[in-house]
């Protein structure tokens, strides 16, 4: 199924992801009676993770995950975590027994991906599918910490992976892989800026793209992808 592609200001951008979450946690209580969610960092946690804080989402039946995490603590700037803490899961009162962070700060981030990858199996069973992961994209058309020619992207069958030279600071993270992200029952990616327009271009007009964003394209079951007037430029043009 083609990416739908929502085109908007920032804050009109927040208002579709609310009502994209919304009705996906709606759908999954109906029909399996919880609600699991990966949170992206970065620019898109700060543009959407304030409106779902106020969005009246039922936390208390929601498992919260990360799609990727920088090998910091939980209280450094940089942390996925600590950004989501301050814009979500504070505001909003999630439970802490809801909440599941990829503790990427561990020395052994093989020990700490395959802790990861069986705390998904835990809470969410087997098959393990996310019934949403919000991600946002950079300008390199990385998803989460997955990025253009890194070997994670061959990763078949692990669920979380260890990532000791990202090509971008800070080189060690944890990251969900490629085919736990295409599972999830919808996509949602936010790309904001003129920089992320050839990536943006590459994924939703290039079908022979190897970017991490295009492949996350052609593979995910579903995918919204919402977008500022700069980074649809490409798409504008072509």
């Amino acid at each position: 199924m083609p990416p739908e592609v929502i085109v908007d200001e920032p804050s009109r951008l927040a208002e579709a992801a609310v009502r994209i979450v919304t009705a996906q946690q709606q759908r999954a209580l109906a029909d399996h009676g919880v609600f699991a969610i990966a949170l992206a960092g970065g620019s898109a946690a700060t543009a959407l993770l304030p409106s779902l804080a106020t969005a009246g989402l039922a936390w208390s039946r929601t498992e919260v995950f990360w799609a990727d995490e920088r090998a910091v603590p939980p209280q450094d700037p940089e942390s996925n975590y600590g950004l989501a803490r301050r814009l979500l899961l504070e505001p909003a009162a999630v439970p802490a027994e809801r909440v599941h962070r990829m503790e990427a700060e561990a020395p052994d981030l093989e020990r700490a991906a395959a802790a990861y990858a069986n705390t998904l199996v835990r809470v969410l069973g087997t098959p393990t599918r996310l019934d949403l992961a919000l991600l946002g994209a950079g300008p390199d058309g990385h998803v989460a910490s997955l990025f253009p020619g890194h070997p994670t992207l061959r990763e078949a069958e692990r669920l979380a992976l260890p990532i000791f030279d990202a090509p971008k600071p800070p080189p060690r993270r944890l990251t969900l892989t490629l085919p736990v992200l295409a599972s999830a029952e919808r996509v949602v990616v936010f790309a904001k800026g003129r920089e992320k327009a050839s990536a943006i271009r590459a994924a939703l007009a290039e079908p022979a793209s190897d970017l991490p964003i295009a492949r996350l394209a052609r593979a995910a079951r579903a995918m919204t992808v919402l977008l500022d007037a700069e980074a649809a430029s490409a798409l504008q043009a072509s």
